[in-house]
């Protein structure tokens, strides 16, 4: 079955060009104009992606992706926005974000952004069970995309997900932010080493709030390791 994306933004030649772009993939797209629209056709559909303009009347992009992490979803967020700046994309991934496009964009980097964000939600079932990944009170289940403190689930979105994977995968070596953004990251043209340090502080505030410990120690000058056990 095709992946099913939902594309919102107030700009219908936008989302024209972006529809259809998805379509000629094999995607199933739906569209809505607004951040309520949005909100309650997430609510009501299974979606696999959305493609989120920042700048939207009413409900903003932002206080949208901050509501759908709010209800525990780690569905994909590629945000859209006609702004560069470096503190708007830190902003939009520190409320949950997966990656960050500029207007203009062509349509053949958006396909790749969302094949990629997708590649990492592990969309498609594998053909073997992975490992699942123990360390001290930390569970994770790969083919679930489920992670556990103890008995608390955590909610981590495809990124935050890789960068603890990797990490917990190999416990004790210190990965760079270059490694770091080759295990988590297929593609993101937009990526930076700021960038890996804003999902390490959303993993560390989510592992907090479920009552544990900091699940990454920083390596100052090298980069980030498992927390010992």
């Amino acid at each position: 079955m095709s992946r099913h994306i939902l594309v919102v933004d107030d700009e219908a030649r936008i989302r024209e060009v972006v529809q259809y772009a998805l379509t000629r993939e094999g995607f199933r797209v739906s569209t809505v104009d607004d951040g309520a629209a949005a909100l309650d056709t997430l609510e009501r559909g299974e979606f696999d992606l959305v493609v989120l303009d920042v700048m939207l009347p009413g409900m903003d992009g932002l206080e949208l992706c901050r509501r759908v992490r709010a209800a525990s979803s780690s569905v994909p967020i590629l945000f859209l926005s006609a702004r560069n700046d470096e503190i708007d994309r830190v902003l939009g991934l520190e409320l949950g974000g997966d990656a960050y496009l500029t207007k203009p964009f062509s349509p053949r980097e958006l396909v790749a952004q969302v094949k990629a964000l997708l590649r990492r939600a592990q969309a498609d079932a594998p053909e073997e069970p992975r490992k699942k990944i123990v360390h001290g009170k930390i569970a994770i289940d790969p083919d679930r995309h489920e992670v556990r403190c103890g008995a608390e689930p955590v909610s981590l979105t495809p990124t935050e997900f890789g960068l603890l994977a990797a990490l917990l995968e190999r416990p004790g070596v210190v990965l760079s932010r270059g490694q770091l953004m080759q295990r988590a990251y297929s593609y993101d043209n937009l990526v930076t080493e700021r960038t890996i340090d804003t999902h390490v502080r959303r993993i560390r505030a989510k592992f907090r709030a479920a009552g544990g410990d900091d699940p990454i120690t920083t390596v100052h000058g090298v980069g980030y390791k498992a927390a010992e056990a």
